[in-house]
């Protein structure tokens, strides 16, 4: 069995008296895909982005068994006034649960939620988790602020306390020290990297100890930044015993591996080498599949990366699918 953990949707439309701000989702002459417009995002979605039979052609194509579907993330627009961020959620949420609700056990929802007001956030989980819908997910940042800040730990709490699986999608912020063509490449890199170490370096991973937390693109740089972590921590290289007079900045929490290995993360990351470092640094029941389609192709067949490496069954199966379900909070198929 194979789940992918990182695929989108996007919703086949708009209610005609939607707010100005809304997206917009317009036919295409002659074929069965739609444009998107939003702000000045021009995007042609394919109509296995709306479409529930599509979606299951196209999972029986590449080999996938279920798909954790969750909206393109252009949609969340932390930008927006809070209401009508929250009008815009609920929206793409009903679409999220109509469309899964073809098949539960094939397409499996999360919903999105308008961060820029956190309170409202948190007390939208429920509605989601009413839905149906198994989580959320979130942008990298909200609006430019740290999702690690403060201001939004009453959310994580929530989720926590709701049992509410949380996927971060790295998202691209402007930056003046790199070109505008690396926003899709380096700076999501970085991105990733920022949000999960804010989200241990702002007390949110240790206040949050059983929030189920997943990162897209294994969190970019992240995991090359534990060991020095690790060491500024405990003064360990190679993770030997602790040896404090080392230490740059000790502290009696948990150390950054340790809050690491609590994350998930997808193994969408390209390359087998990246994936060997991340099953020796976090472990293999940490790792998900995923291929961020349709908006990417997946491999052919879907996780071939991961499949060829050579793994044992216990391993394969892990990753392929076990860890998914441990991740949502649901029982696995028997």
């Amino acid at each position: 069995m194979l789940v992918d953990t990182h695929a989108h949707l996007l919703p086949y439309d708009y209610p005609d008296d939607a707010p100005e701000c809304f997206p917009r989702m317009e036919p295409v002459d002659g074929e069965t895909a739609r444009t998107l417009l939003f702000g000045a995002m021009r995007f042609k979605a394919k109509d296995v982005f709306f479409d529930a039979e599509r979606r299951l052609e196209a999972q029986h194509a590449s080999g996938v068994d279920a798909e954790v579907i969750t909206p393109m993330p252009p949609l969340l627009r932390y930008d927006l006034r809070p209401a009508e961020g929250m009008s815009l959620a609920r929206h793409v949420n009903e679409f999220t649960a109509t469309m899964c609700a073809h098949h539960p056990s094939r397409m499996l929802g999360l919903g999105m939620v308008p961060l820029q007001d956190p309170e409202a956030a948190a007390g939208e989980l429920t509605a989601i988790k009413d839905m149906g819908l198994l989580g959320v997910e979130i942008a990298s940042n909200i609006a430019g602020e740290s999702i690690g800040d403060e201001r939004f730990q009453p959310f994580f709490a929530e989720a926590e306390r709701l049992g509410t699986a949380v996927f971060v999608h790295a998202m691209p912020t402007a930056t003046e020290r790199l070109p505008a063509a690396a926003m899709g490449t380096y700076v999501v890199g970085l991105e990733g990297a920022m949000a999960a170490a804010s989200m241990v370096v702002g007390g949110t991973a240790g206040k949050c100890p059983d929030l189920r937390l997943a990162f897209s693109h294994a969190a970019g740089g992240y995991p090359l930044m534990l060991p020095r972590a690790q060491y500024f921590w405990g003064g360990s290289w190679n993770e030997e015993p602790v040896d404090l007079e080392r230490a740059v900045a000790p502290d009696d929490g948990p150390s950054p591996l340790e809050h690491a290995r609590r994350f998930y993360y997808d193994s969408l990351v390209f390359d087998h080498r990246a994936v060997r470092y991340l099953l020796d640094l976090i472990g293999p029941d940490r790792l998900l599949i995923g291929s961020d389609f349709p908006a990417m192709p997946r491999e052919d067949p879907a996780g071939r990366t991961v499949l060829s490496m050579g793994l044992d069954e216990d391993t394969l199966q892990r990753i392929t699918w076990d860890n998914a379900f441990d991740w949502l909070g649901i029982e696995a198929p028997g």
